[in-house]
């Protein structure tokens, strides 16, 4: 099992890297998600840590798109420790073992979720270097991972109003832009 969350650990690490590297007045910085500061991708990120802790211990999943940022309205880095600590924890083996729902695709064991969740973190490390004027070149063999969730994924989604239309990619795009654009972000802007 801990083969299977290797990707998912470096995704948090990171998020956790760029995290770090918001200066304080970086957090209210606007992001490329509509409507949301940087403090918001930071707050959505981490209350996805107690979705994932939610899961692993059965107990009601809290809403992390409502308030995002209600997750670090303090020290956002001591907040995502915090939140990344607890999730952690929960993550037993029995815990890896229980189903869940995976976006309308039917159940499966929370560790093999958790490869897929790797998109999330991901995507909004992305979203928050891009607000937060970082580097935002991301780990190929992560991106690479979370192209092939994002295909199983979108639909559903995109369904539900959770995700907006893909974007053309340029032509010659590496993977990195074409996964952006498929999110319906766009890699220099």
């Amino acid at each position: 099992m801990a083969q299977k969350l290797s990707g998912y650990h470096r995704a948090l690490d990171l998020f956790e890297g760029v995290a770090g590297g918001v200066t304080r007045d970086g957090w209210d910085r606007p992001s490329p998600c509509a409507g949301w500061t940087a403090r918001d991708v930071a707050g959505h990120v981490i209350g996805g840590q107690y979705l994932v802790r939610a899961m692993a211990t059965g107990t009601a999943k809290p809403d992390v798109a409502r308030d995002p940022a209600r997750y670090c309205a303090g020290d956002a880095m001591l907040e995502w420790r915090t939140a990344r600590k607890e999730c952690a924890a929960a993550l037993t083996p029995d815990a890896l073992r229980r189903h869940v729902p995976f976006a309308g695709l039917g159940d499966l064991p929370l560790g093999d979720f958790l490869g897929g969740y790797l998109l999330e973190p991901l995507i909004h490390t992305w979203d928050l270097a891009r607000a937060t004027g970082q580097p935002a070149r991301l780990d190929p063999d992560l991106v690479h991972h979370a192209f092939a969730t994002a295909h199983m994924v979108a639909a559903h989604f995109r369904a539900s109003g959770r995700l907006g239309p893909p974007l053309p990619a340029p032509p010659g795009a590496d993977e990195q832009t074409r996964l952006l654009a498929f999110l319906g972000r766009r890699a220099g802007a």
